[in-house]
């Protein structure tokens, strides 16, 4: 089942500060998760003046329980980056059919 999540940072002077604290594993969750097809395209969301902000992501789980399995452990989530999170159910196209496992 594919899930789109939005995820939005704090938004207190400290949030890019803890971002960039956990970053780097928050990336090799993702390369790992990329390997085994859960996690299908990834993006920072950009403020104006291209500070991150948040993140969407494309994921692919067997089950909603499973991806909030996967949200307990996220670097973002336990790090405090993530500050409100909005997760949808989602069916990638036929057009990117290559970024479908």
């Amino acid at each position: 089942m594919q899930f789109l999540l939005v995820a939005y940072d704090g938004t207190d002077e400290q949030a890019l500060e803890r971002r960039m604290r956990v970053r780097d594993d928050h990336v090799r969750l993702g390369d790992a998760m990329v390997a085994a097809g859960s996690m299908l395209f990834g993006t920072a969301i950009l403020d104006g003046a291209d500070r991150m902000i948040g993140s969407m992501l494309v994921l692919d789980f067997p089950s909603r329980d499973e991806l909030d399995a996967w949200l307990k452990v996220e670097p973002y989530v336990t790090g405090g980056v993530w500050e409100r999170i909005d997760v949808q159910p989602c069916r990638v196209g036929p057009s990117f059919a290559a970024v479908r496992p």
